[in-house]
């Protein structure tokens, strides 16, 4: 989440008009996160999240994001669900930018997980995989090989002015990927972006997982790899693999992983390091003046890269296949 436009209030005032939320109380914009601009606005009928959807997403992709959430809801997942409007519509505009909004949810997200809640994140994956099945429509990972090709390609020239070297390393981590990238895996709908941040817990116990926009159908595993990345190190680089134990059999518990994507796991673990490390290079070389956002180190997630990168089998991260 972050703020890249700004909203009048006689422009938010003739937008509400399209629903049936009540006045307006008050709209408050989101720091927190890189991709589009997001407001709580609170009106007589309660709280809710205003997002305007930034360059990076697809106006095309829309209608699967807002069709997953409703879908996911309905199949019981704590999501948030997006408010129609007076004439049934979700999506529409405002400020230029395509915009919906969604339910507020409860809850807290985790600055530095527990144990537990990294457990209780593996079961919610495995729900969310599972609530997943039978939507409708389908998007490809923009964000898998192929699109990091592109993003190798926009940043390697520059990458050293980050870190000597840099860009040597994303060139031959990118070719060993693409050499060893795993072929035929169980695939549905994926998060592809579970950080902590788009988790709300209460205690130890996941409450709600939001910000859908990266979401797509991709294999299962992979979404665990990314989960892997973000929430089993500590703020000091070290690779815990307490929690990881934790998060991987409230996963498997739920979902147990065949022998092919136990034996895959390394391989996706690099591949989602070099995603998240190439989307924050990306970042960090392009960042938008006067934007209210903070832009994320991209060197955490070398040093991630470089810890799979070593890794002895699925073990590291405790899995065993079924």
């Amino acid at each position: 989440m972050a703020v890249y436009t700004d909203v009048d209030d006689d422009a938010l005032a003739q937008f509400l008009t399209e629903y049936n939320l009540g006045e307006v109380l008050s709209m408050k914009g989101i720091a927190e996160g890189v991709e589009n601009s997001n407001f709580l606005l609170e009106t007589t009928r309660g709280r809710f999240i205003l997002t305007l959807f930034e360059k990076r997403v697809a106006e095309a992709d829309l209608p699967f994001f807002i069709g997953l959430m409703d879908h996911l809801a309905l199949a019981g997942l704590s999501c948030p669900t997006p408010i129609h409007g007076i004439d049934g519509r979700a999506l529409r505009r405002l400020a230029g930018r395509p915009a919906v909004i969604v339910s507020f949810l409860t809850g807290m997200s985790p600055r530095r997980p527990t144990v537990k809640q990294c457990a209780s994140v593996g079961t919610a994956l495995a729900g969310l995989h599972e609530a997943g099945r039978g939507f409708a429509l389908t998007r490809e990972n923009a964000l898998s090989l192929a699109g990091w090709r592109r993003l190798v390609a926009d940043c390697v020239t520059r990458a050293d002015s980050v870190r000597d070297g840099l860009g040597r390393t994303i060139a031959d981590e990118l070719a060993f990927l693409e050499s060893h990238w795993p072929a035929d895996l169980p695939r549905g709908v994926i998060h592809a972006d579970l950080f902590t941040d788009n988790v709300f817990c209460i205690g130890d116990d996941v409450s709600g997982i939001i910000d859908f926009y990266f979401a797509c159908n991709d294999f299962y595993a992979y979404d665990l790899a990314i989960c892997l990345n973000a929430w089993c190190f500590e703020p000091d680089g070290a690779f815990n693999a307490t929690k990881a134990m934790a998060l991987s059999r409230g996963y498997t518990a739920a979902r147990p992983l065949s022998v092919a994507e136990a034996a895959a796991v390394p391989v996706l673990a690099r591949g989602a390091a070099l995603r998240f490390l190439l989307t924050r290079l990306y970042d960090w070389l392009n960042q938008v003046p006067g934007a209210l956002v903070r832009p994320k180190d991209p060197i955490e997630y070398l040093n991630k890269l470089r810890f799979h990168a070593q890794a002895s089998g699925p073990e590291t991260y405790g899995i065993t296949s079924a």
